[in-house]
Formats: C-alpha cells, sequence, structure tokens
C-alpha cells in the first residue's frame, strides 16, 4: 500500500468516529465538518513525515477541535492565534486522547452522529444526502454524481437538511437505550437506501453504480460493530452482501441487465456470498426474523443454488408470504408472484398481481412482470401493452432496453406459434 493509500484509508474510516465526537463538541454540523477537514489537513502534512499516529480517530479529533477553537477564538478576535509550530509539532499528544476515548464513548458519538442524519423532520432524500456527505465523508461533486442531479442542486439538498436539524435544535446528548431503539429502524433504512440507489440506479445509463453499494455495505459494517448482537443488522449487512455479490453477472458486455435465471453464476463473488451465508444464518439463531433477515434469507436461497433449477421456489414463496404478514406491501406480492409462477405457472402469477394493478399502476416493474406472464400464457397483445406501458415509466435506459429484449423474444414467439 502506498504511502497516501495508507493515509486516506485511515482518514475515512475514522471519519465517522472523528465527525461524531466533533459535532458533541460543537454542536453544528458545518463546524464539526470544517474541523474534521482542517485536521485532515493537517495530517497529510504531518503523517508523511512523523509517521501514522497511534490513534488516528483520537489525533483527528485533537487536532480539529483545537483547530476549530482557534477559528472562534479568531473570529472573535478575542485571543490571538497560537503559532503554526505550536499547533503542528504534536509528539505523542493524540495519546493521551485516545486513552480517553473508550470504545463506549465512540459508540455513542458514532449513534448520534447517524441519529442526527436520520432525523425525523428530514425527508428521506435529504437523509441520505446528508449521512453521505457527514458520515460518509463523499464530496457533493460524488454525491450529486451518484444521483445524477447538478452539483449546485445536491448542495442546496444538503444544506436544506443542515437547516432543518438546526431549526430542529436536535439534541445532542448521548441517545438512551430508548432512543437507540425507536432510530435504529430509521438508521438501518437510510442505509438500505443508500445500497438500492447503488443497486437498482433510479437514472441515467448505469444499471449499478457500485460505489454506493460499497458505501452502503461499509456504513453496516460500522453499525454491526456498535450492534453486535442486533440480528436485523446481521439481516440489512447479509442482505446487501449477497445482493451485491451478484454484480458482476447483473449486465452483460452491451450494458443490459440480464435477469437472475439468465446470469452466468461463476461470475458472482463467492467471498461475499460465504459471508452474507453465514451472516443470515447466524441472525436467524436469535429466533427473532424480522424483514431485513427474511430478505436476506430469500437472497441466501438464490445464492445457494448452483443452477436456477436448484432454487427452492417453495421456501422462497414461505418467506415471501412470512414477509407479507410482517411488512404488507404490494411491491412484496408482486415479487412474491415470482416465486408462485415458477411453482403454479403463469396464470397463477398473473392471477396473485391483477389485484395490485391499481395501486401499481405507475410502477415499472409491475407492468413489465405482468407482460412477461401474459406472454407465457399466448395474450401476446396484452403483453405488447403492458410492455409498452413499462417502457413509457422506465426511469433509466437500462430499464427500457430490457423491456424491449422481452418485446423482441415476444414478437420471436408470435412469429413461431
Amino acid at each position: 500500500m502506498t504511502e497516501l493509500a495508507w493515509i486516506e484509508n485511515a482518514l475515512t474510516s475514522s471519519r465517522p468516529q472523528a465527525m461524531g465526537a466533533l459535532l458533541r463538541y460543537f454542536r453544528d454540523l458545518d463546524r464539526a465538518e470544517e474541523a474534521f477537514q482542517e485536521a485532515c489537513l493537517r495530517a497529510l502534512k504531518n503523517w508523511p513525515i512523523k509517521g501514522p499516529p497511534r490513534d488516528p480517530t483520537a489525533w483527528l479529533i485533537f487536532v480539529g477541535r483545537n483547530a476549530a477553537l482557534d477559528g472562534v477564538r479568531r473570529d472573535s478576535r478575542s485571543t490571538a492565534l497560537p503559532s503554526e509550530d505550536r499547533i503542528s509539532d504534536l509528539d505523542d499528544v493524540e495519546a493521551d486522547m485516545a486513552e480517553r476515548l473508550d470504545d463506549a464513548h465512540y459508540r455513542d458519538d458514532i449513534l448520534r452522529l447517524m441519529f442526527v442524519c436520520c432525523h425525523p423532520d428530514l425527508p428521506a432524500t435529504q437523509q441520505v444526502a446528508l449521512a453521505l456527505r457527514i458520515v460518509s465523508g463523499l464530496s457533493v461533486r460524488e454525491i450529486a454524481s451518484a444521483f445524477l442531479v447538478g452539483e449546485k442542486a445536491m448542495e442546496q439538498r444538503i444544506t436544506r437538511a443542515k437547516r432543518r436539524v438546526a431549526e430542529a435544535n436536535v439534541p445532542f446528548a448521548a441517545p438512551n437505550a430508548v432512543e437507540r431503539s425507536e432510530r435504529l429502524g430509521s438508521v438501518a433504512a437510510m442505509i438500505y437506501l443508500v445500497f438500492n440507489e447503488g443497486y437498482s440506479a433510479t437514472s441515467g445509463a448505469e444499471v449499478v453504480r457500485s460505489s454506493l453499494c460499497d458505501e452502503a455495505i461499509r456504513l453496516a459494517r460500522l453499525l454491526l460493530r456498535l450492534f453486535p448482537s442486533e440480528p436485523e443488522i446481521m439481516g440489512l449487512l447479509a442482505l446487501m452482501l449477497l445482493q451485491h455479490a451478484r454484480s458482476a453477472a447483473r449486465t452483460d458486455a452491451d450494458g443490459n441487465a440480464v435477469l437472475l435465471d439468465d446470469q452466468d453464476r461463476t461470475l458472482w463473488n463467492r467471498t461475499g456470498i460465504e459471508e452474507g451465508l453465514a451472516l443470515v444464518d447466524k441472525a436467524l439463531r436469535h429466533g427473532r426474523p424480522g424483514p431485513y433477515q427474511v430478505q436476506a434469507a430469500i437472497a441466501a436461497l438464490h445464492a445457494r443454488a448452483r443452477t436456477p433449477v436448484e432454487t427452492d421456489w417453495e421456501e422462497i414463496d414461505l418467506l415471501y408470504q412470512m414477509l407479507e404478514s410482517q411488512t404488507p406491501s404490494p411491491v412484496i406480492t408482486l415479487n412474491r408472484s415470482v416465486a408462485v409462477s415458477k411453482i403454479r405457472g403463469p396464470e397463477a402469477a398473473l392471477r396473485l398481481i391483477t389485484p395490485l394493478a391499481e395501486r401499481l399502476s405507475g410502477y415499472f416493474y409491475y407492468h413489465g412482470v405482468r407482460g412477461a406472464y401474459l406472454g407465457e400464457i399466448g395474450r401476446a397483445e396484452e403483453a405488447r401493452e403492458a410492455f409498452d406501458r413499462a417502457i413509457a415509466l422506465a426511469r433509466t435506459p437500462a430499464e427500457a432496453a430490457h423491456i424491449r429484449q422481452h418485446l423482441d423474444r415476444l414478437a420471436m414467439k408470435t412469429q413461431t406459434d
């Protein structure tokens, strides 16, 4: 690893803890962020010369806090700014800070930081943008690029989120047990939103944006370190690992989407799959299956099947029924219909989703799935109408191209018949 690479890794891994501590000190997102950025600049100047500190996080907190305090004094013009030598010549002073920052303290700081980003007053889009900026440290340009919006628009979105947090007078005290329980679900949902935006991009030409998937997985690992015995967090991480393990096989050489049954399973990431399977098994042993665990169990059944015909669709159908009872949703029923079609045929699947027509009338996947079932039972004209509707609702060129493939297959089948 190059010198610059290890420094970058240290800064990235230290960011949530350092930002959380600085937020506790200053109770201001902008000031905490500026303090951390200043500490990073000084790390880039000092670490290559003096070597890595014993505890990079403690070093960054110490330097960031002092730099921010110097800024406050300078702005107030009540105290002269200390000399650069005094600020930069830190020796091993961070060791004292490290001794005062135990794991429990770090835990509260990170939770506070995540809870602030997931404040209920913020819309989901602002929660995700704020978390990617504050917790993950992505630049405004990177976040804007990931969501395919203008940099100025994304900067305004993040600024509005910060303003809402300030106006809401969000408490910065360490979260108590009740608050942790109440807000943990919001944090997990925010992380999964980040993952889904990468896994099924809602705009642009790309089917998958791996950088967002990777960042969501990193955040989930962080959350699991804070809650190592929480089965739903295990399930969340397992679900994302198992889904992301298929990424290399989800598109062909032309960038077109490849359905699960058509994927080259030798391209699946076995390391990610094995880790995900182990987490699923560990989570389910707690005997408290929640929605993330159930979804992970479904993904695990797909991952364990060496070929499409070996997939245990009966078990997948049962798991979807459990998921329907936990979190009733027409989208879950639509997903379950795929298992039903494999077990009892496309007509049964079509009957299952027909009552969903009104609620999912504007949902791309509903019309695509319905068109596929109609095509399988020979109702070609209705299938074409469903596919046309799906294309009209497609959010990305890749989604539209995928449906056109179905139309081409339908035309070939019609000619053959």
